[in-house]
């Protein structure tokens, strides 16, 4: 069972679920220890208990082991956004899609911050990264243009991405300073509050 689809995993489907993990954080703790340009396939796979050949069934390469999968992500967060209300502001509904994807995020709390350890520390993997959240802000746009009647190219839904889009980074930054200590679903509601106020100085509130 998954929070996207109600109806139970069969085996099959669990076991290849849990494959895909286990040489995700193999991939994340050896490269952590050792560095990028240290760690082999082989080692990945290995340490996940399975064949290299069985690595490549789940990924491409190894950097799609470390930075996961952001399509599925950009998937889980479009399917949480239309699944909002449409009568509420485009703002709230991003809120309460990017709310299902922390709680993915605080549910698998110690491959993630393992994870956001290891693009911070190796360049390539955070261009990789960059680029991929590039393509989900741009469906974000989309979808929010399509909820509020405006056109793709209009200033408001790339601007309320934008600024949701830096709500959840600034959450995501400081739940892992903290090593993922507290609740990120709590951080995420203090940053999205902040903006609706509209950012009052703390000097003058």
């Amino acid at each position: 069972m998954t929070r996207d689809d109600p109806t139970p995993l069969g085996r099959r489907d669990r076991k290849k679920r849990q494959t895909r993990a286990a040489l995700a954080t193999a991939a994340l703790r050896l490269v952590a220890e050792r560095g990028l340009d240290q760690v082999t396939v082989e080692e990945i796979s290995e340490a996940a208990d399975v064949s290299a050949r069985t690595f490549f069934n789940y990924f491409p390469t190894k950097d799609d082991a470390l930075v996961g999968d952001p399509e599925a992500d950009r998937d889980r967060a479009l399917r949480a956004l239309a699944a909002v209300p449409p009568e509420q502001p485009a703002l709230e509904a991003l809120r309460r899609a990017f709310t299902e994807v922390v709680d993915e995020v605080q549910g698998d709390a110690e491959l993630w911050l393992l994870r956001m350890r290891v693009v911070v520390q190796h360049p390539v993997l955070l261009a990789r990264l960059v680029s991929g959240n590039a393509v989900t802000e741009q469906a974000l746009v989309s979808a929010v243009a399509a909820r509020t009647g405006l056109p793709p190219d209009d200033a408001y839904p790339a601007l309320v991405v934008a600024v949701a889009g830096a709500a959840l980074r600034t959450s995501m930054i400081r739940w892992a300073t903290c090593d993922g200590a507290g609740s990120l679903a709590a951080l995420l509601d203090e940053a999205f509050a902040a903006v609706a106020a509209g950012l009052p100085d703390p000097r003058t509130s």
